[in-house]
């Protein structure tokens, strides 16, 4: 084997991949290299390979404990322990130090441990026992302190994740579930500030409640750049652990209702004509509706300083208790808006931390500590609004099960971070600049893609314990009760391209996929929290097997639930454990699917590698509205022959689309409210930046005129019967 080889496998890079077709293809040693390059593995010759293998090996061995180890709670935990045979240890004293205080320990002699393996580095043998431990291990995150009696200390940490991820009680006793999905930006009401905020959301819960909904469905919610609100893209955040401040509702803060000063700013004329303009608008206009919020809110802050936190008040104490619980990442991110605001007031130069002067991208400097103490007042503030955007959506979630949602809120949490953004300036170790995440060629994109995110370093992941994932996924699931993860694949592999590499030049870089699933299924069972992982194209058989043995949910599409001769699944032919729904915010509304919107759009933005490819997707949708509506007559929800014309889109169709939808198998049925008033502009057109206005556009009609259609109304009352097993015809 090549050194190369040997290395890239030593860092779970594959050297090959099963493309789109079907057909293997082996990655060159030149893009294996270059990634190696990217997670600071030098390769510049076969001495420094072999001397990278060789120190590789070295940490292997001379690593007494492992940084991390995860296990099952019925489980034997057992725990590898790496010896010097020179030193002529006899005992190993262990101490595990539980998550809430409580302290075991024993001593064993090292001869009586079971050998697991034996090997040699730097000169020196090294013999593998493993330590079986006594107790069986409560839930959590546990400390490990391992001392020889030579004085060779070391310590890792423990995690006992339960069997399965969290399923909640309506559906643990065999009923299904349904929801309504929605792009929270993209609602309109009467009293918004041209942005779909916290307050529609509760306005949504409450009109949605009654119809038998469960719960209600968002796009991720991350913290995007407050400084430069033209970032709009919510798969793209400044940091994923941390809110959107946008969504916050001006008038529902209580410093609001304090300070006359922001009343009668907000009641001037010329204020209210530009919300009447901002409301009005087609596309949300995320520079004028940050311009509005944040004016106002910087006097929410005052009045919040004075009327609070300099009088103590009971209001103070809650801000100061929510700080301390999210704890240094949340100061950081604060930390990072402030100096983003500040650095680029001083020119277009500065448009995020990989551009700011040396001192300043370095988040553990002194000078950020300078900028931090001198300007406290402004990191403040960015806490104060995360602070607010977490007490609304809390109070949305309560609405919700106090309206009757059996669930409530479900959440999203995206691949991953800009990399210009809060999330990587707080970790740069984690974070990667020599590569970003993308994916292989396939049929639509013959080149792959480079979202131009940055990876994490499975390697740093585990070195750090893998408490930068849990504290994700815990972040993401305070206030929801089921979380939906883009593109779960990431658990097990990713698709990197070195940085000055095409797409197709790519590798995938494996991920400890059995220990994430058992973090996600503690974080989920520790916040009733059912997971759901979007699974869709090509996923490996390991990431499957993971989800299938943790209950974590299925993601199903009905427009891609065909069989290999082209016919829809029936609803018998879900899988159970799964969410499903008709469509998604990357592909083409309902409507937009079938009267052909989306091949229009591809075709006006030159999408198509070819009029070959652009006729064949004509003919294949063709062939697949046919074979639709045939599965529609075959549930018994629509009465047509195959030798007639195919029916135009109406309400109507939608409902048969949705009650099929509904007898599925699956646990959980989605409704997009796109399809709930036959809109046919889509979210977002993925392989498109400036040319559409991708995570912009609003829904047509406001909630309340919604929620008021005879034929909404009728779709979601076929959905419910459906769901309770009866008749939607009926």
């Amino acid at each position: 084997m090549h050194p190369i080889e040997q290395l890239a496998s030593l860092h779970g890079i594959g050297q090959s991949y099963r493309d789109w077709r079907g057909e293997i293809r082996e990655v060159s040693l030149e893009s294996r290299s270059a990634i190696l390059a990217a997670l600071g593995v030098n390769t510049s010759d076969e001495a420094a390979t072999r001397s990278a293998i060789s120190q590789h090996e070295t940490v292997r061995w001379t690593r007494v404990l492992p940084p991390v180890v995860v296990v099952q709670v019925d489980k034997p935990v057992e725990i590898p322990i790496s010896v010097p045979h020179d030193l002529r240890a006899k005992t190993l004293s262990w101490t595990i130090t539980l998550e809430y205080g409580a302290v075991h320990n024993g001593t064993m002699d090292i001869d009586k441990l079971p050998l697991a393996d034996k090997g040699e580095a730097d000169g020196r043998i090294y013999r593998r026992h493993t330590l079986q431990l006594p107790a069986q291990l409560p839930l959590g995150y546990h400390t490990l302190d391992a001392v020889l009696d030579t004085g060779l200390t070391a310590q890792a940490r423990i995690i006992v994740a339960p069997t399965t991820c969290y399923q909640p009680e309506l559906i643990a006793k065999g009923q299904r579930a349904w929801g309504i999905a929605v792009q929270l930006y993209a609602l309109r009401s009467r009293r918004n500030w041209g942005i779909g905020d916290f307050a529609d959301l509760r306005q949504l819960i409450r009109l949605a409640a009654p119809t038998g909904c469960h719960m209600i469905g968002l796009n991720p919610l991350h913290a995007l750049a407050p400084a430069d609100p033209s970032q709009n893209s919510p798969y793209s955040p400044s940091n994923r652990l941390f809110l959107n401040v946008l969504y916050i509702s001006v008038p529902d803060v209580q410093e609001f209702l304090e300070s006359e000063a922001a009343q009668r700013r907000v009641a001037q004329a010329q204020f209210q004509r530009a919300l009447e303009e901002l409301r009005a608008t087609k596309n949300v206009d995320y520079v004028r509706v940050a311009a509005a919020k944040f004016e106002i809110l910087k006097v929410l802050y005052a009045q919040f300083r004075a009327a609070h936190l300099e009088l103590d008040t009971s209001r103070a104490l809650a801000f100061r208790e929510f700080v301390q619980s999210q704890g240094e990442s949340l100061r950081l991110h604060a930390i990072y808006d402030a100096l983003d605001a500040h650095l680029r007031l001083q020119g277009p130069q500065y448009w995020g931390w990989p551009s700011w002067p040396d001192d300043y991208r370095d988040a553990s400097s002194s000078t950020v500590a300078r900028f931090a103490r001198e300007r406290a007042q402004e990191v403040e503030y960015f806490l104060y609004l995360q602070w607010l955007a977490s007490e609304q959506l809390a109070a949305a979630q309560s609405d919700a099960r106090a309206c009757g949602m059996s669930i409530g809120l479900y959440g999203d949490v995206a691949v991953g971070a800009n990399s210009a953004g809060s999330e990587t300036w707080s970790n740069r170790h984690l974070y990667l600049q020599g590569a970003s995440v993308g994916a292989p060629p396939d049929a639509l994109a013959l080149k792959g893609q480079d979202w131009g995110i940055p990876p994490q370093d499975p390697n740093e992941l585990r070195a750090q314990f893998y408490r930068p994932f849990a504290e994700l996924v815990r972040n993401n699931m305070r206030h929801v009760a089921a979380l939906r993860l883009d593109h779960v694949m990431t658990l097990y592999r990713l698709w990197w391209v070195p940085r000055g590499y095409a797409s197709k030049d790519g590798a995938y870089v494996h991920y400890p996929v059995e220990d994430l699933m058992a973090i996600l299924a503690l974080e989920s069972e520790r916040n009733h929290c059912i997971v759901i992982g979007e699974d869709l194209g090509t996923v490996a058989e390991p990431m499957t097997d993971a989800m299938d043995h943790y209950h974590a949910y299925h993601y199903k599409v009905l427009l891609f639930e065909q069989e290999p001769d082209g016919r829809f699944k029936p609803p018998s032919a879900y899988l159970k454990n799964a969410l499903a729904t008709v469509t998604t915010h990357d592909l083409p509304t309902l409507r937009g699917w079938w009267e052909e919107h989306d091949l229009h759009l591809r075709d006006r933005l030159d999408l198509y590698p070819n009029d070959e490819f652009k006729q064949q997707a004509h003919a294949v949708r063709q062939s697949e509205r046919t074979n639709l509506m045939q599965a529609l007559v075959d549930a018994g929800l629509w009465h047509w022959h195959r030798d007639e014309t195919l029916p135009a889109y109406s309400p109507a169709l939608s409902r048969a689309v949705h009650a099929f939808l509904g007898l599925s198998n699956a646990n959980i049925a989605l409704i997009q409210i796109e399809d709930l008033i036959g809109m046919t502009d889509p979210v977002n057109v993925p392989g498109t930046h400036t040319e559409h206005p991708n995570w912009q556009r609003k829904v047509t009609m406001d909630t309340e005129e919604i929620f008021a259609r005879s034929e909404v109304a009728e779709i979601l009352d076929g959905m419910h019967r459906a769901r309770k097993g009866q008749n939607p015809n009926a």
